[in-house]
């Protein structure tokens, strides 16, 4: 488990800024024992205190963001010195804070990617030659022909395409002479199947209208990658289903 919050809104520079200026604040100076006694020598505050605890305010709710663990973490406690855990945790702070982009630079920021190798086989196989070309919008629209091709072809189907295809087959009605239909599941009589094919149908609608019909019939600007990746893993959302399901045809 992570021990960190995400810092993604924390201004780093300001939060840097005012950790090493509380470091500077609560600084401390070595008290040595006095003559002829031993054991009473300590650190204490540079400044004065309320001028410490003011500061502290502040770098309180930065720590708790960064640092989520700083008040009860096990760290060595080192002897005799006021206010330690907030000067060490200001400490860690700083160098995760310096250190926060060069980190997600070379590790990552941990999310989970997305490999459009990993796509339904109908989807990236249809796009790899346009991807690889940098022609997002164009993949985008033939990982759509692809997916509308096998849907007729598996539904026997030519007379209606897309939206209007994959609708009436996920339509929860039975089956009629020219109309078959695909089935996620046996049709029990339950919401649960009603639900599951109402919202296919529904999404076929979605994709094929909100996206494929644009990039068919307007002249729009070319994708962004992330995007187009995002409207391929919704084809291929639609690839799987129509891919996996049954079709039942009258009796």
């Amino acid at each position: 488990m992570c021990d960190r919050q995400p810092v993604a809104q924390l201004n780093r520079e300001w939060a840097i800024g005012k950790l090493k200026a509380f470091l500077e604040t609560a600084s401390l100076e070595h008290v040595p024992n006095q003559p002829g006694m031993i054991g009473f020598w300590h650190y204490r505050l540079r400044h004065p205190k309320d001028q410490v605890l003011a500061a502290a305010q502040i770098v309180e709710q930065i720590l708790d963001r960064v640092v989520p663990v700083w008040r009860t973490a096990d760290w060595e406690e080192p002897s005799r010195q006021p206010m330690w855990r907030h000067r060490e945790g200001a400490q860690r702070a700083i160098a995760q804070l310096e250190s926060e982009q060069e980190i997600i630079d070379n590790l990552g920021s941990g999310a989970p990617l997305l490999d459009a190798a990993t796509l339904h086989p109908w989807v990236w196989g249809s796009v790899q030659g346009l991807w690889s070309s940098g022609h997002f919008r164009e993949a985008v629209g033939a990982a759509a022909r692809a997916i509308n091709a096998q849907a007729q072809a598996k539904l026997g189907r030519r007379d209606v395409s897309d939206a209007k295809l994959l609708s009436d087959a996920f339509s929860t009605n039975a089956p009629t002479s020219g109309h078959p239909r695909l089935r996620l599941s046996a049709d029990d009589g339950s919401e649960t199947f009603r639900n599951r094919h109402e919202g296919a149908g529904n999404f076929a609608r979605g994709v094929y209208s909100a996206i494929r019909n644009p990039i068919a019939h307007e002249q729009l600007d070319e994708l962004d990658e992330n995007e187009a990746l995002e409207q391929l893993a919704a084809f291929s959302i639609l690839a799987r289903w129509v891919d996996a399901a049954t079709v039942e045809t009258v009796k």
